[in-house]
């Protein structure tokens, strides 16, 4: 982490952005539930070209991007109803799809943050993130079925996460489960006691940032060309990567010889 403030941008009122050093923090900030309207979801797809776009120096370095909400009570409790009906449908799905996309394809890992509610839209997007912090007490489900539909992206994606019964069971029922709950069926990667998360994203924050930039972003690279292969199709893609691209970089000729001498390494990220 640097001593230098963090750079803030407040590009959207109910979207906000901060940097600082290796970590990036995206607040989404519209109480009581940030409900995704489209301005938010235009705020949230903006704040992931900012991060793509991140310029020199701090572009190699930037490991990790936090996504939370403002306050304890929601990460997000999904897409307005308003935005629902049948006349706006084609732009709110095509709207929040875009910044769906937008945030699956940043490079750096992702990381979004739980407490209290993440229902319908919310989990969706919790979904694109890498990795899922959450406190035992937040809530996940996936309510469109209340309303006559189904979330489209968690029928694209959940089955990889948590198989095809599970997926469906979310989907079609809308029950909600506690954090402990979802991480029991693969969808919250560490979990936090009542109170604890902050504690949970710091011990994250610096088990990230003490290791090699280029060799996360890679390693989450050959993560995400392995899905939908199979093993002999994956192992292939992985191997590309790691010959054509990883062993190729100065952190990975640092790490051997840093071994070696038995020091610790000083990374490049490059």
């Amino acid at each position: 982490m640097t001593d230098s403030p963090p750079s803030a941008d407040e590009f959207c009122p109910t979207v906000g952005l901060e940097i600082d050093g290796p970590v990036a923090t995206v607040t989404l900030d519209r109480p009581p539930l940030n409900i995704l309207d489209l301005d938010t979801i235009a705020g949230l797809a903006t704040a992931a070209d900012r991060l793509a776009q991140v310029g020199p120096p701090s572009q190699d370095d930037l490991q990790l991007v936090l996504l939370r909400g403002a306050t304890e009570r929601a990460f997000s409790a999904g897409v307005a109803i308003e935005i629902h009906t049948p006349e706006l449908i084609p732009t709110m799905i095509h709207s929040f799809h875009d910044a769906l996309r937008r945030w699956w394809r940043l490079p750096m890992l992702t990381v979004a943050v739980v407490q209290g509610h993440c229902l319908g839209g919310g989990m969706e997007l919790a979904a694109v993130c890498d990795l899922v912090v959450a406190d035992e007490a937040a809530r996940f489900g996936q309510p469109e079925i209340f309303v006559g539909c189904f979330p489209p992206l968690a029928a694209a994606l959940y089955p990889s996460l948590l198989g095809p019964g599970r997926s469906l069971d979310l989907i079609v029922t809308g029950r909600q489960l506690n954090g402990r709950e979802a991480e029991r069926m693969g969808f919250v990667t560490r979990l936090a006691e009542p109170g604890a998360v902050d504690g949970a994203v710091a011990t994250l924050v610096e088990e990230v940032t003490r290791q090699s930039a280029i060799a996360q972003r890679l390693g989450k690279k050959a993560v995400r060309a392995s899905l939908g292969n199979t093993f002999e199709d994956a192992l292939e893609k992985a191997e590309r990567i790691y010959l054509e691209e990883m062993a190729k970089t100065a952190d990975v000729a640092e790490g051997a010889q840093a071994f070696l001498e038995k020091r610790q390494p000083v990374w490049q990220h490059r």
